[in-house]
């Protein structure tokens, strides 16, 4: 079979292939043009113009199945997520430190009015 018309198999397998979205690299499309595996190699100048188009459609492939693909976005909402309620929870703990330090000097102020109005003396700080 001459070169030509072989390497037409392939270009309309690597159309099939990509109509079906199936995955697309040499090998697929030499088993998917009925010849065997490792027949497109890069040392054949003939089939350079056809492995440049096959390493198009591998590209645009996986770019489609990235923008396709919501588990990247859905990560980065997580950690987004979880850093906000990292600062939240901190705040939390700040807050709850304030207050237990307000309370313990409203105690002390409360036992300096206690003792002062059983008139005795109050340390002066």
């Amino acid at each position: 079979m001459s070169a030509k018309v072989q390497v037409d198999k392939y270009y309309a397998a690597l159309e099939r292939l990509v109509a079906r979205g199936d995955p697309i690299n040499n090998d697929t499309v030499a088993i998917e043009a009925g010849s065997g595996r490792g027949s497109i190699k890069k040392s054949r100048p003939a089939y350079a113009e056809l492995i440049a188009a096959i390493d198009a459609a591998a590209k645009s492939q996986s770019e489609a199945k990235l923008a396709a693909d919501p588990v990247p976005g859905l990560r980065q909402d997580i950690e987004s997520l979880t850093r906000r309620l990292d600062q939240a929870l901190e705040r939390e703990l700040c807050l709850l430190e304030e207050v237990y330090d307000l309370r313990e000097k409203n105690r002390q102020l409360e036992e300096n009015i206690r003792l002062l109005k059983m008139g005795r003396l109050v340390e002066v700080r």
